[in-house]
């Protein structure tokens, strides 16, 4: 049983985590293309698929933790400092994720949707106006249209990714390993 949570635990650390480490990357970087051009439909849908990717990967998540924690039940190593430890920074991941990651995507999102908004309402007005009408629309969703929210975010992602690659190095070089490492 022992090997049949192991190999389930892994697969979903991929299929789970993987996604969300690489959408939550691409975030930031398609979020200045889109704050810079709001015209650019490609760029908001991007974002939104990258948004949505994140979300739906990280309530799959969860089955990462769960099947660890059967997986070290069945091999007997609950109380070992490594695991103890691992579950420390998953949480801390998960909660970085929650709390820091996801909803600033959601508030870049807004303000890029809010933008794309404006700049279409006001396609024939003047430049002056139409540059006012964007900045207003984007300042009224509580992001700033420029690149300091997405260096947050980026900052966030890094951390969050920089976090699950520890666990995963304690996953494979653990104290005590029978692997002979």
């Amino acid at each position: 049983m022992t090997k049949f949570f192991l190999v389930l635990h892994v697969l979903a650390a991929i299929v789970a985590v993987g996604p969300v480490t690489v959408a939550a990357s691409m975030f930031p970087p398609g979020a200045r293309r889109a704050l810079a051009d709001p015209g650019d439909q490609r760029a908001a849908e991007t974002l939104r698929l990258l948004h949505r990717i994140c979300r739906v990967y990280a309530g799959l998540g969860i089955a990462v933790p769960v099947l660890g924690f059967a997986t070290a039940m069945s091999m007997g190593v609950l109380g070992d400092a490594w695991l103890i430890a691992s579950m420390a920074l998953t949480g801390i991941a998960a909660a970085v994720l929650l709390a820091l990651v996801l909803p600033r995507q959601e508030e870049l999102l807004e303000a890029v949707e809010a933008a794309a908004g404006a700049d279409a309402t006001t396609e024939a007005a003047t430049t002056e106006v139409a540059t006012t009408v964007t900045t207003d629309a984007a300042a009224t969703t509580g992001v700033a249209a420029n690149p300091r929210a997405t260096v947050r975010l980026a900052m966030f992602t890094g951390i969050f990714n920089l976090l699950w690659a520890t666990v995963t190095i304690l996953m494979i070089v653990r104290p005590g390993s029978t692997t002979g490492a």
